[in-house]
Order: C-alpha cells, then structure tokens, then sequence
C-alpha cells in the first residue's frame, strides 16, 4: 500500500497574482530520507461547458502566454477567495460570452497537475443558453466568442483545434454526464 509522506517543513518561496511557490521537505516512508518538493498553489478553477438550445457548444478563442498561442477553449476562470465554484461559474460564462442557462449542474472535477500543483478544476454544465448580455472582459482578456455544433467537439479535439488539458476533460466529464442522465 502506498503510504502518505510526512511533510517536515514547508518555505514559502515567491508569490504573485496568479500563483505562489513553495518548497515542501518530506520524508520518503520508505527510505526515511528527506526529499525537497516544489509545490505551485494556486486557486481553484472552474470550467463550463455551455449548450445552447440548438445543441450548440459555447466556445471562446483567446491568447495563452504559456504556449504564445491563440486556444480554443469554453468559458472558465479562477475562483475568487470565498466564492462557491458554481457561482464562478456562473459569473465566468456571463463575462466571458454574455451567455446564460437555465441550469447549472457541477459534472466532475480534476486536479489540473497533482505532481506539483494544489489546485482543482471544476466543470459544470450550463444547458440551454442563450445570449443575454455584452461580455465585460479583464483588462488581460481578449476574446472571441462563438458557437460550433456539439457533435463537431470529438473532430476538433482529434484534429489538433482543442488542445486544452482541462478543456478536453471537461468535455470528457459532459460525455459522462449524458451517458448516465439518457
């Protein structure tokens, strides 16, 4: 049985906006020899996958910095200090798109990267949505929004177009979701 390692001593090493870092020092269960960790806490995330009355999928095109390329991804953000995740969500896809639905449901969650990472991603579904405002972006945002048939989803993932980790899972827990609610 895998056992748990002891942490020894935890230093903070930098933080910013986004995310901090920290150096964690545990205990091997094994050999009982300290290993240093270096650990990436950052806050939640919520990503939403959003269907329109038409069986349309909500997608949104944006800049990422850490590939320096434009993505196509769905809705989502970073769960503000005390906010429940389904509010978040809520808030992110009214931002982001000006879209809303009438129902909002949590499908799953991961851990974006548990090797060194403390954060988790949330995804819920958002079923017949429509437009019903103007996006109100961040100042780093710039995005555009549009809709493509949710049967196109499995093609734009396998041709490379969604290449999104946390995307493609959330797409993964809708197929879920709809195998076991149909």
């Amino acid at each position: 049985m895998i056992k748990k390692w002891n942490v020894v001593h935890s230093k903070q090493l930098d933080s910013n906006k986004i995310f901090s870092t920290r150096k964690d020092t545990s205990v091997s269960p094994i050999t009982g020899n300290e290993h240093d960790f270096f650990v990436v806490e950052a806050p939640d995330w919520i990503n939403v996958v959003a269907i329109t009355a038409h069986d349309e999928v909500v997608l949104i095109e944006q800049y990422r910095h850490g590939n320096q390329s434009v993505t196509v991804e769905i809705p989502g953000g970073m769960v503000d200090p005390g906010e429940e995740p389904i509010h978040t969500a809520k808030r992110e896809l009214l931002e982001e798109t000006g879209y809303a639905g009438d129902n909002l449901v949590s499908i799953g969650d991961v851990f974006p990267n548990p090797a060194m990472q403390d954060n988790k991603c949330y995804t819920f579904l958002a079923t017949n949505c429509k437009k019903v405002g103007e996006t109100k972006f961040d100042t780093t945002e710039d995005i555009i929004t549009y809709t493509k048939p949710l049967s196109e989803i499995p093609k734009l993932v396998t041709e490379g177009k969604i290449t999104h980790s946390l995307v493609i899972a959330a797409f993964y827990w809708y197929y879920l979701y709809k195998e076991a609610n149909t």
